[in-house]
């Protein structure tokens, strides 16, 4: 079992956002299994650079249909989007600066993250968006 398990309670029922959901998860279980293998700081640069340009990729869809129907939560949302890819650069910037190593307080923070928003925030547009067809 993954550090992270994707389970029905966390679709939002729009399978291309379940789908990057899923892929997010994943790249979180790949840091978690290298830590686990000693192997954090060999993947952490890349799984760090993969997880902050698929945020990113994943978020700019999530905001797309957000805005393409008027969904009237938008702004805290993107907010949240921000926070997020704003810790993951610092993440990545201290990595580089030799100043952070993979810990469990970072996968922590993703995963915790990732499921809040998933079930919290994510599942708020659920039924606006479901309304819209």
């Amino acid at each position: 079992m993954g550090f992270m398990v994707w389970s029905d309670a966390l679709s939002v029922n729009i399978s291309e956002i379940d789908h990057q959901h899923q892929h997010l998860i994943d790249l979180i279980n790949i840091l978690h299994d290298a830590m686990k293998q000693g192997r954090g700081k060999e993947v952490l640069s890349v799984t760090l650079d993969e997880l902050a340009r698929y945020a990113v990729e994943h978020f700019a869809a999530e905001e797309k249909l957000m805005q393409k129907y008027g969904y009237p939560e938008f702004s805290a949302h993107k907010a949240e989007h921000e926070s997020f890819i704003k810790k993951v650069t610092d993440f990545q910037n201290g990595f580089i600066a030799g100043k952070l190593l993979l810990s469990i307080e970072i996968l922590t923070f993703l995963r915790d993250w990732t499921i809040n928003h998933i079930a919290e925030t994510d599942k708020k547009y659920v039924p606006f968006l479901s309304s819209k067809g």
